[in-house]
């Protein structure tokens, strides 16, 4: 049977669709667009802003034209303790700028790693060219910052301001790819020809130099002492001199990185809950933290979450930042946007299969800052912390439905003390299972 489209074909689907039903849809599609026109005021009144659980966490952060919300999240719920701690005012800010300087430097030694691991596999094998493809990006992951500030520390944002690149950086990793990949060349062309390890190990030191250079004369050369002045909300003045970014972090942070885990759901068969996993090829600093998670259902994730906010700290989390989102409303609800009825159509689909099927992956990372729940203590809404600015949603918060939460949220981090003894057995001591590269599990917020 032929299964080329014909014009009789076209002409029945032609007729079915002419209802005047289908005519008074086309005219508000057309007119107002797909979102315009699908918008579900029943959704959103089903979802005020107030919550049982609110923690007062301040002024929301401006990523701008970068891909770094990872980084806003991790620092903002650093910050937010250190304005518990300090009474901060709520303008102060932690350097994201910083942290991306870092991040950029050691994702270069991290490809340049991969290259040469996979130095003897053709161009064309998928490993290769998934590294190709992107030799690095803005995004990451909550055990790459934790790299990051392990061995680089923090400091804030009067120390090490904004640049250019870093708020918009396309411009930037253009030009940084552009030169990762002409040293992939060099690397694989050096162990084609069987090149000794030194002279591969001095290569790669030049190469360094190249991407610290480029990355000074970007974003500024990084501070290595500093002095901290802040007002706190008292109008109190004070000073701290001579502060590295490690001690910075060690004084005015003061976590134990280790102790917060990421904590992922992902309902599909190749991934049994109460395990973990890493992902091959996924990283930043070489030698560094690795990238690894622990599977448990979506009940058992919020809980961990509300846990946490009970105790009175914000909580990082990763979702798909894209179906079902009125940004301008700040509303993540599943059904604000009622496509299926629009169109009388069925494109439903399990949390398992979007993630089998390449239809969902997780790609923004902002924390939790509350929770609501009714009258069985289950949770209906969350607060949600974004990193937009105060011009999306209310003043940069989002409201998030129970139910999106349980279709679209991928990941949280936690701290051990919240899992209990059992998950922090299987998260210490069992052997992780790793993951291909192009896992939607490795997808980077």
């Amino acid at each position: 049977m032929s299964s080329e489209i014909t014009t009789q074909s076209i002409a029945q689907f032609r007729e079915a669709t002419a209802t005047s039903q289908n005519a008074v849809v086309r005219r508000a599609v057309t007119k107002n667009g797909i979102n315009n026109a699908s918008y579900n005021q029943e959704v959103v009144n089903a979802n005020v802003p107030t919550f049982a659980i609110d923690l007062d966490t301040g002024k929301v952060a401006n990523q701008k034209q970068s891909g770094r919300c990872w980084m806003f999240a991790a620092l903002n719920t650093m910050r937010h303790d250190m304005k518990d701690m300090f009474h901060i005012s709520d303008e102060f800010q932690l350097s994201q700028s910083y942290t991306f300087f870092w991040d950029k430097f050691e994702k270069a030694n991290y490809f340049y790693e991969n290259i040469l691991n996979t130095a003897n596999e053709p161009l064309d094998s998928r490993r290769v060219a998934f590294l190709l493809v992107t030799p690095q990006q803005d995004g990451g992951q909550w055990d790459m910052i934790v790299a990051i500030i392990d061995k680089y520390g923090v400091v804030p944002q009067s120390a090490y301001p904004e640049s250019q690149a870093s708020s918009a950086s396309k411009e930037f990793n253009t030009t940084f790819n552009t030169l990762l990949r002409h040293d992939a060349v060099i690397l694989r062309e050096l162990v084609a020809n069987h090149a000794g390890e030194q002279e591969i190990a001095n290569t790669r030191q030049k190469m360094l130099a190249n991407v610290y250079r480029v990355l000074s004369i970007t974003f500024g050369e990084p501070p290595v002492k500093f002095d901290f002045e802040y007002r706190d909300e008292s109008k109190n003045f004070h000073i701290e001199h001579d502060l590295t970014p490690k001690t910075y972090f060690d004084k005015f942070v003061g976590w134990d990185l280790s102790n917060y885990v990421s904590i992922i759901n992902a309902p599909t068969n190749d991934k049994p809950f109460n395990a973990t996993y890493n992902v091959d090829m996924l990283g930043n600093v070489v030698g560094g933290r690795e990238v690894k998670h622990l599977n448990v259902t979506i009940d058992k994730m919020k809980s961990l979450a509300i846990a946490q906010l009970k105790a009175g700290q914000s909580v990082w989390f990763g979702v798909d930042m894209g179906p079902q989102v009125d940004r301008d409303n700040g509303l993540m609800a599943d059904g604000v946007f009622a496509t299926d009825a629009l169109f009388d159509i069925d494109s439903t689909m399990t949390k398992a299969q979007r993630l089998d099927y390449g239809e969902s992956l997780m790609t923004h990372a902002m924390v939790l800052t509350g929770v609501d729940f009714d009258e069985n203590g289950q949770p209906t809404k969350w607060k949600v912390e974004n990193s937009w600015g105060e011009k999306a949603g209310k003043k940069g918060y989002f409201t998030m439905s129970d139910e999106w939460m349980s279709e679209y949220a991928y990941q949280v981090v936690v701290k051990k003390e919240f899992l209990g003894a059992d998950l922090v057995d299987i998260y210490d001591n069992a052997t992780p299972k790793l993951l291909a590269p192009w896992d939607p599990m490795g997808a980077l917020a």
